[in-house]
């Protein structure tokens, strides 16, 4: 499994708007794609404005198999329904491995 985890600052106020606007389009969205597995909201405790997300794929392959054209017609829908951009801040690939029990 891959995990791919997006960092975003984004002031406390509109935090759930962001949270939802991306779980209505982003999250929907990916959703449709072969070995899309799941996707977690982290937020800060200790930093009210940061927001991470972390997005489970079956393999890198497929992840990296949506065509980039998608990408942005999701960006295109996202931008607007917030009426403002938050890039990702920070971002990171990391691989699942299991350990046999013992």
């Amino acid at each position: 499994m891959l995990i791919e985890r997006l960092k975003f600052k984004v002031a406390p106020n509109l935090r759930e708007n962001f949270i939802q606007k991306d779980a209505q389009i982003w999250t929907i969205a990916l959703a449709e794609y072969p070995r899309f597995l799941a996707k977690q909201v982290w937020i800060s405790l200790n930093d009210h404005t940061e927001i991470i997300f972390i997005i489970c794929w079956a393999t890198l392959e497929q992840w990296k198999a949506i065509p980039q054209a998608d990408l942005q017609t999701i960006k295109d829908k996202f931008i607007p329904a917030l009426r403002e951009s938050y890039p990702v801040v920070k971002s990171a690939k990391y691989q699942v491995r299991k350990f046999p029990h013992f």
